[in-house]
């Protein structure tokens, strides 16, 4: 059974840094690319940043270009995403995604999703 399962979440201010981690278990995580999303209150989920199963390009959504960096460690089947000069605009349920392509870790359809962890950035 695939778990994806997140940590990190938290309140923070705005202007502070916050590290999500999502462990993956019950795949091969070396062979899948790995996502970000998050969902706003009342919004749609939406892509945040993708990394492939191996080295490679990483991707942004342009609003976290040049604040959020992934990473991943496959000895450790985890995926990053170290967040920095957040905003209230970043307030929302985070959550990882595994897919066994890069261009389907960046959609919303991806082969499995994580539980999420709130992320809340107060002004």
């Amino acid at each position: 059974q695939v778990q994806l399962v997140e940590s990190g979440g938290g309140w923070v201010q705005a202007g502070g840094s916050l590290r999500l981690s999502c462990a993956a278990s019950g795949l091969t995580f070396s062979n899948y690319a790995m996502g970000w999303f998050r969902q706003a209150p009342g919004k749609e989920r939406e892509f945040v940043a993708a990394i492939p199963s191996r080295s490679g390009n990483t991707y942004y959504t342009e609003s976290v270009k040049g604040r959020f960096t992934i990473s991943r460690d496959n000895a450790k089947n985890t995926v990053y995403l170290q967040m920095n000069s957040l905003t209230p605009e970043d307030t929302a349920v985070y959550y990882c995604s595994a897919d066994d392509s890069i261009w389907g870790a960046t959609t919303t359809r991806p082969d499995y999703w994580g539980q999420g962890t709130q992320v809340t950035v107060s002004s």
